[in-house]
């Protein structure tokens, strides 16, 4: 069997990281992966460091699409993509998350055809505005199997009428943190950027809601300027935000501004910070894994199981005070009276998804 991956972000390199161990392992059993890398995330610290640092395997194809519109990303990769699958003929192609990686990935293998399978399957944020809601919604549609993380996404699919081929499987990212995480506590990450344990928040700022839009982006940095006054904040940045910061002169005075980071770095951060402010999707589960409190700066999130728990708590960067006072409160909250449950499973994840591939030959 030939399995085509392929991915493009810094989550999407996590999520593989997983699966590419255990087709490896699985290589005597007439398996074979190919990795294609589209580059729709290319920064070195985001992208290329990702495969050394997590052990995947090389990708035999990058793309090198770079930035540029949803369209343009979106268009660059089918033309590129479908010049591939016409060479390697894959039998299955392996997909993760929405990103336009994997929008356009599925619609190329809808159309040559090649069975899909979608891992991260039936999220729903039910809000048609965010691109990622769109991408991740086609493709589950295109999609021959589905694996979902939890069972709220397994409804979500069941109520759109899918049913066959849909499996809860658990969370690969979920899989990644427990395996790195003994290498990640081992970075000298607080030394490296002077910093005490459980003395700082740890934030990340990325979607287009957020930056693309100056009046949410002045509100969060205003409101990271006035919090650093008390405590260290600590931002790695994204050079999406980094652009529109540079762009709007907004002061980033009082916050400490770090270049991307590693995923062990990140990890290492992570379980040492007080609290972890973001919009990323990934970033709240990861929080939630190393039982960390997080603000999300956010309308909505998939990851509702974070909310129920009390370990996450939806702001809308739309009020300064607002999430001052929230992240104020969040600081002095007991994680020892919070519920915690194994909602992603076991660690295990990717070896359930592997073993059901492997029945579908």
């Amino acid at each position: 069997m030939k399995i085509l991956t392929v991915i493009g972000a810094r989550p999407q390199f996590i999520k593989a990281a997983s699966i590419s161990r255990i087709l490896k392992e699985e290589s005597n059993n007439d398996i074979t992966e190919i990795i294609v890398h589209t580059g729709q995330h290319y920064n070195h610290n985001m992208s290329e460091q990702f495969f050394y640092e997590l052990d995947i395997p090389l990708p035999k194809y990058n793309l090198a699409v770079g930035s540029g519109s949803h369209g343009q990303q979106t268009g660059n990769i089918l033309v590129e993509l479908e010049k591939i699958f016409e060479i390697e003929n894959p039998d299955w192609l392996l997909v993760y998350g929405d990103t336009n990686t994997t929008l356009a990935s599925a619609l190329v293998a809808a159309k040559v055809p090649c069975k899909i399978a979608h891992i991260e399957a039936g999220l729903r944020s039910n809000r048609w505005g965010m691109p990622e809601e769109v991408n991740r919604i086609v493709t589950d549609r295109l999609s021959d199997l589905l694996f979902c993380v939890t069972e709220s996404s397994k409804k979500n699919l069941f109520i759109e009428g899918r049913t066959k081929g849909v499996f809860v499987s658990g969370d690969v990212m979920y899989d990644s943190f427990l395996y790195y995480m003994n290498d990640a506590i081992k970075q000298c990450v607080l030394t490296k950027y002077k910093l005490r344990s459980k003395k700082y928040i740890l934030v990340t700022i990325h979607r287009a809601e957020n930056v693309d839009d100056l009046n949410r982006l002045d509100v969060i940095l205003s409101a990271l300027r006035e919090l650093s006054h008390d405590i260290d904040v600590i931002l790695p940045l994204h050079p999406r935000t980094k652009k529109m910061i540079e762009k709007s002169s907004f002061s980033t005075n009082g916050i400490h501004i770090v270049e991307p980071i590693s995923y062990l770095d990140m990890i290492s951060l992570l379980v040492n910070s007080r609290l972890v402010v973001t919009d990323s999707g990934g970033l709240q589960k990861e929080a939630y894994f190393a039982k960390v409190l997080c603000i999300t700066l956010r309308d909505e999130t998939e990851w509702i199981e974070t909310v129920d728990d009390g370990w996450n708590k939806l702001v809308p960067p739309v009020d300064h005070y607002n999430i001052v006072s929230s992240i104020k409160k969040s600081l002095h909250v007991d994680v020892n009276s919070l519920a915690y449950h194994a909602n992603y499973g076991d660690g295990n994840a990717a070896q359930k998804i592997v073993e059901i591939l492997k029945e579908y030959l």
